[in-house]
């Protein structure tokens, strides 16, 4: 793809304001060329595309940090962290410029045609009782598991596609990038038409309400990703079995580790935000009236 070589290698590593762009971009190519190749259902299809643009951007910046780490003469959790620093930012850029796209998609385009261009996604709102909870105040253990348990099988799944495809994870990254953004959408848009508001309104609140979990949440999968894409290229790179393969493979192991340890944290939050901000469930209450009335 050609967009990738607009920017000089570093730049998109080192500004994440670059990934935003290219996640936005690719974004809006896939949808188009999913709605023209596949009318009758493009959704699964326009983020399969998206994906596939943004592998072989994913693809340089992993070569970046493998010529990195090959010249360094030990491996720890401080180079670790170091090194990953920037793959996390470049992650968290592009998930931003992905969940916009559909954000704005859902709130700017006709109720028909938002339903059509994002079926599957929105299988996820109704499907799942999106927020079907927040009805009380307090701490709902149930809630809490149902959420980690669920965010816990997207975290895995990221770290196994990367470990075996080397950057497979970044179409399940697209995906939850595609669902927030669209779920986000859907209900600054119904909450508005119900209650006469502002939809820019409404979903700048939600965003200021949810942007936390949810960027703990996403940063959780970016973590398994990396690892998991590590230690895939580790088992190809490093000469098997010798101590700089045990040692890159074991400081990988921790960062799935603290993946995590970063998705406990942002099951929490969410369980708390859910139960304990009055503001977000109003606005849900209003959505779900404006969808089902």
């Amino acid at each position: 793809m050609v967009l990738e070589h607009i920017f000089p290698e570093d730049w998109l590593e080192n500004k994440g304001r670059y990934a935003f762009i290219l996640g936005v971009i690719y974004t809006i190519i896939g949808l188009v060329v999913g709605s023209i190749l596949f009318p009758g259902d493009p959704a699964l299809p326009a983020v399969a595309i998206t994906s596939m643009l943004l592998l072989p951007e994913l693809y340089k910046i992993f070569s970046i940090e493998e010529r990195k780490e090959s010249v360094e003469k030990k491996v720890g959790l401080r180079s670790l962290w170091k090194d990953d620093l920037n793959i996390v930012r470049v992650y968290v850029f592009l998930f931003l410029g992905i969940m916009m796209v559909y954000a704005v998609g859902t709130m700017m385009l006709p109720t028909l045609q938002a339903n059509s261009l994002f079926r599957e996604q929105l299988e996820f709102r109704y499907g799942q009782g999106f927020a079907g909870h927040a009805v009380s105040f307090g701490w709902d253990t149930n809630l809490f598991w149902g959420i980690l348990s669920n965010n816990f099988m997207v975290l895995m799944a990221c770290f196994v596609l990367a470990l075996l495809s080397g950057d497979g994870a970044i179409f399940l990254i697209s995906w939850n990038a595609s669902v927030w953004g669209t779920i986000f959408g859907l209900t600054a848009k119904t909450a508005a038409a119900f209650s006469g508001g502002s939809v820019i309104f409404y979903f700048s609140l939600i965003m200021l309400i949810v942007f936390p979990h949810m960027i703990i949440e996403a940063i959780s999968y970016f973590l398994a990703a990396i690892a998991g894409s590590v230690i895939s290229k580790d088992v190809i790179l490093e000469e098997f079995a010798s101590d700089r393969f045990y040692d890159v493979f074991t400081m990988n192991i921790y960062l799935l580790v603290a993946g995590l340890a970063v998705l406990l944290l942002g099951a929490g939050v969410e369980t708390w935000v859910l139960q304990n901000v009055p503001v977000y469930q109003e606005i849900i209450r209003m959505s779900l009236q404006a969808a089902t009335g």
